[in-house]
Parts: C-alpha cells; sequence; structure tokens
C-alpha cells in the first residue's frame, strides 16, 4: 500500500454527552483529547450529543405525532374530504 495516503484508522472511545455513556470502536475521527479507561487504555475522546443510549427511537420514549390530542385525525376530518 502507499504511504501517507490513507487516514488515521484506530481505537477511538465515544462518549455521550448526555449521560455519560462510553463506548469503544475503531474510527478515523479526528479528536484532540484523550481519556483514559478502567483498563489502562489511553484513546483519543470523541464527544457526542446523542447515542443509541440517550436517543428516544432507541430507548423507547418517542411520542407518536397521532397520540399528541388527535392532530392528525383533526388534519383529517378537515381536509380529508378536499378534492382528490
Amino acid at each position: 500500500m502507499r504511504e501517507g495516503i490513507h487516514p488515521n484508522y484506530r481505537e477511538v472511545c465515544f462518549v455521550d454527552l448526555s449521560n455519560n455513556f462510553k463506548f469503544v470502536t475503531r474510527s478515523c475521527v479526528g479528536t484532540r483529547e484523550t481519556i483514559k479507561l478502567d483498563d489502562g487504555r489511553e484513546l483519543p475522546l470523541f464527544k457526542l450529543d446523542t447515542s443509541s443510549e440517550s436517543h428516544p427511537f432507541y430507548t423507547g420514549t418517542q411520542k407518536s405525532v397521532d397520540n399528541m390530542g388527535g392532530r392528525v385525525e383533526k388534519f383529517r376530518n378537515r381536509y380529508g374530504k378536499v378534492a382528490r
């Protein structure tokens, strides 16, 4: 393989800032910070706003628009009979 053309592919620790959930995976993402893990490894750190541990879709706390006061049903009743 040619030298100098490939990204730096290494293990990176991702931290969800909303609940401090950490996971390690391999990535090419650029980072400036590092973190020392419980097992003694020091890895590059990438901070996330949300992950599968905090996203409403994956945690089951997402609300459907149809369950929020019948807005969709009101819309269908009002405009559903207009020319199709």
